[in-house]
């Protein structure tokens, strides 16, 4: 299985080192998430619907289905990938705005408690937040803390502008 997602970033005004720039994540949305801040957010991200299929292009619909609207344009660049069991996770990063108070996440329904058989509808974010890179290090789920790095090192080698 293959997840891609894209991880918003913009240079507020007043500079300052790069891990005070912020990124756009979101919690994870339903009861299992409910009562957990720590490791329980995560970069916009989903399946890819076939193998051949344009990273970017699920990348930037999966942004959409969890934020409620299109991430804005700009040049994007791949911030490589990472395997997490069977599972490989690609996320590319873009410089852009977003009003993170209006993200409106899609549903998908679970069952909840489980083998309980009652059928809950859950967002899958419920809520999108801009943070720092040092505070979304605590609060993005350890297998993606890795982007952050990848960040860091690209915006830091560029001035934020993709190559």
């Amino acid at each position: 299985m293959i997840s891609a997602g894209l991880l918003l970033f913009r240079i507020d005004g007043g500079g300052g080192p790069i891990e005070q720039r912020t990124v756009l994540i979101g919690h994870m949305g339903g009861p299992f998430w409910a009562r957990k801040d720590d490791h329980a957010w995560s970069i916009p991200k989903g399946l890819v619907d076939d193998c051949d299929a344009d990273l970017l292009a699920t990348a930037e619909r999966e942004f959409e289905e969890e934020m409620g609207s299109r991430a804005p344009p700009g040049p994007s660049w791949e911030l490589g990938e990472v395997r997490r069991g069977s599972k490989t996770i690609v996320i590319f990063a873009r410089e852009g705005d977003f009003d993170a108070a209006a993200a409106v996440s899609n549903t998908f329904e679970m069952e909840w408690p489980p083998r309980s058989g009652r059928m809950q509808e859950v967002a899958e974010i419920d809520r999108a937040d801009w943070m720092s890179i040092a505070a979304a290090r605590t609060k993005l789920v350890k297998g993606q803390q890795v982007f952050l790095d990848r960040l860091i090192v690209r915006v830091s080698d560029t001035g934020g502008v993709a190559n």
